[in-house]
C-alpha cells in the first residue's frame, strides 16, 4: 500500500487548526497561534508561532480603542515568531488576508518565509460565505494530501445542513440581528447571515459576504428584530452572557436576547459553523433540545 508523504503544517488561524484536527492531521500540525484553543489540546506540545495582545482585563470599548490606535500608527496586532516558525520547518502554512484584526496577514507571512529561505507553501484561506467556509475544508485537505478525507468531511457538513433545512422548512422565519461587538455595536457580516438563514431565520441589518461594520442602536431598533444574538468576537459563552446582560437596557423590552459561544460556532470560519446553525435553529424553532453549553437565553 502506498502512503502519502507527511506534510508538516503550521496553522496561523484558529479555524484552520480546527480543520486540520477534523482531517485527522493532528500529528502533522507543528505550529499554532496563542488563540488556537479548540480542540482543547490544540496548543499542547506545539510551537506557538503567533503571539498577540493581552486583552483579558479590558472592556470591549477599551479593546476597540486600542485596536484602532495601533492600526492608525501602523502597528501590528499580532507578532509572528520567526524563530518558532523556522523550528517547525513547515511544508504548508495556513494563513489569511481576510481581517487584520483577526490574524497575521498573508503578506507578512510571505515576507517571513522569504527571509527564512523556507520552502513552505503559504496557503491563504479567506472564505466570505458559509459555502466558501465549507469549501475551504477541501482546499486544506488537498494541500495536505488527504483529499478523500476532505471530501468526506465536506459531505458530512453538507448533509447536516440539508437535514437542518428540512427540519425548519415551512416554519415562520423570525427576524434576527447578530451583534458581533457591543461597544461600539457591530453587525455580523461575512458568513454570519448564512448561518442565521440556515437556522430558519431572517437576518436583519446584514452584510452577507462582506466585512462586519459599526451600526447604531437606533438602526438596530428600527430593524425591529425579534431576536438579538450577542456573539462577541473573541469570547466564549460566559463572556457573551456577561456582555449580553450589559446591553439589555439598549434593546426593546419585547426582543428575545441570546448569548452564544461566538468563537466556537459563529465568528471562526471553520466546521463548527454548522453546529452554530443547529444551535440557533434549536433556539428559534425548538426542533431539538437547546444546547446550553453553546447558547443561552438572557431575556
Amino acid at each position: 500500500m502506498a502512503y502519502a508523504p507527511r506534510v508538516r503544517i503550521v496553522s496561523l488561524l484558529p479555524s484552520t487548526t480546527e480543520i486540520v484536527f477534523e482531517l485527522g492531521l493532528a500529528d502533522d500540525l507543528l505550529g499554532v497561534t496563542f488563540e488556537c484553543n479548540f480542540p482543547p489540546e490544540a496548543r499542547a506540545g506545539r510551537e506557538i508561532v503567533v503571539g498577540g495582545m493581552d486583552t483579558k482585563h479590558l472592556t470591549p470599548l477599551e479593546i476597540d480603542e486600542m485596536v484602532r490606535e495601533r492600526l492608525a500608527r501602523g502597528d501590528e496586532l499580532y507578532r509572528l515568531d520567526e524563530d518558532a516558525l523556522s523550528r517547525c520547518d513547515p511544508d504548508l502554512i495556513l494563513s489569511q488576508d481576510l481581517c487584520r484584526v483577526c490574524a497575521v496577514p498573508s503578506g507578512d507571512v510571505d515576507e517571513a518565509v522569504a527571509r527564512l529561505n523556507c520552502r513552505a507553501q503559504v496557503l491563504q484561506i479567506d472564505p466570505q460565505t458559509l459555502d466558501e467556509v465549507i469549501a475551504s475544508v477541501l482546499t486544506v485537505a488537498e494541500a495536505a494530501g488527504v483529499s478523500d478525507r476532505g471530501r468526506d468531511l465536506v459531505d458530512a457538513l453538507n448533509q447536516r445542513l440539508t437535514r437542518l433545512a428540512a427540519q425548519v422548512a415551512g416554519q415562520r422565519r423570525p427576524r434576527v440581528f447578530v451583534l458581533e461587538w457591543i461597544d461600539p455595536a457591530f453587525l455580523g457580516g461575512h458568513w454570519v447571515p448564512d448561518v442565521v438563514m440556515a437556522a430558519g431565520a431572517e437576518p436583519v441589518l446584514t452584510r452577507p459576504g462582506q466585512k462586519s461594520v459599526p451600526v447604531s442602536w437606533d438602526d438596530i431598533a428600527a430593524a425591529a428584530p425579534e431576536h438579538v444574538v450577542v456573539s462577541p468576537c473573541g469570547y466564549d459563552l460566559e463572556g457573551a452572557v456577561e456582555q449580553a446582560r450589559t446591553v439589555l437596557d439598549r434593546l426593546r423590552a419585547e426582543v428575545t436576547v441570546w448569548a452564544i459561544d461566538a468563537d466556537a460556532v459563529m465568528v471562526r470560519p471553520g466546521p463548527r459553523l454548522v453546529e452554530g446553525a443547529e444551535a440557533l435553529a434549536a433556539a428559534f424553532h425548538g426542533i431539538a433540545p437547546l444546547p446550553d453549553r453553546i447558547i443561552r437565553r438572557i431575556r
